[in-house]
């Protein structure tokens, strides 16, 4: 990140002739859980159709693809938008593909079940039972907190099960609310000693797979120098795509945004500063995610 030059930007298209793909973030940059952004899915549109780029989202999500492209139709964003999707729930499955016969104690809503379908296990209730854990997030996320969960990964720690962390997220937005996510859930059970394997942002299988997507688009290898990540969360977005040493256009506006001030007017030197405490980086920064 230059210091000199100016961070913030107008929009994706004033950096877009640098790169030939985008790996975009969902929740928090094409929408809040509740309604789409303005602009947002325009800009993954015009990336593609204006400056020939091919754009995967890369969700945290704790399920397979199919749903969150039915759950972006639902919300107007159209398969136009972007090219295909990679979710943490994908690569889970991958995970626990590799784990044949396994006795598995889900954790999370019933919805979430369908990440299982077609696999080699046992879905057990029985704490006893259980080879493996897979947490997707709190059964209420509407009610619960970590905090109704301590007992359970206690005892689950203490037995020295893994888990799968499904969607490493802490929180997320869902309209004007943050709601606690799978990854707080880990976070608690790695205070008690448990093992927890985290395959989504910012750790790099999901990246891996989204650099194959990208590959199996182009039908040649990427050059990474010319993939811009796109999302708002420090811990998983931008942690994630420095990591990778992949550049990124933060989303201000998204979960942090009220510690840069005026959402839509934020202070780039606020954004600067966190950015230096975070020990992470930027290509450039916008509000929100447009053209």
């Amino acid at each position: 990140m230059n210091a000199s030059a100016p961070l913030l930007v107008s929009g994706l298209q004033d950096i877009a002739p640098e790169y030939s793909a985008v790996l975009c973030d969902v929740w928090g940059v094409l929408h809040n859980g509740v309604s789409r952004f303005a602009g947002a899915a325009e800009a993954l549109t015009d990336f593609r159709q204006k400056a020939g780029g091919a754009v995967v989202l890369i969700t945290n999500a704790p399920r397979r693809n199919a749903p969150i492209r039915e759950q972006l139709l639902a919300l107007g964003i159209g398969p136009e938008v972007y090219d295909d999707i990679v979710t943490s729930g994908d690569v889970t499955r991958e995970y626990i593909a590799a784990h044949p016969g396994a006795k598995v104690l889900h954790i999370g809503p019933e919805m979430h079940l369908s990440l299982y379908e077609d696999l080699d296990l046992t879905l057990t209730e029985s704490e006893e039972e259980a080879t493996l854990v897979s947490c997707t997030g709190l059964f209420n996320d509407e009610q619960e907190t970590p905090d109704d969960y301590r007992d359970q990964l206690e005892r689950l720690a203490k037995r020295g099960l893994t888990m799968i962390c499904a969607n490493p997220d802490i929180v997320v937005e869902r309209g004007d609310r943050l709601i606690w996510c799978a990854g707080a859930l880990a976070r608690l059970f790695e205070d008690f000693g448990g093992t927890v394997a985290i395959l989504g942002k910012p750790h790099a299988p999901i990246y891996d797979a989204a650099c194959q997507r990208l590959e199996a688009l182009r039908g040649a290898p990427v050059d990474r120098q010319k993939i811009l990540c796109v999302g708002d969360g420090l811990p998983t977005d931008i942690r994630g795509a420095v990591s990778q040493d992949l550049d990124v256009l933060f989303i201000t506006g998204g979960i942090h945004a009220s510690d840069f001030g005026p959402t839509l007017e934020p202070d780039e030197a606020l954004v600067r500063r966190r950015l230096a405490e975070e020990g992470l980086r930027a290509r450039a920064a916008v509000p929100r995610l447009v053209w």
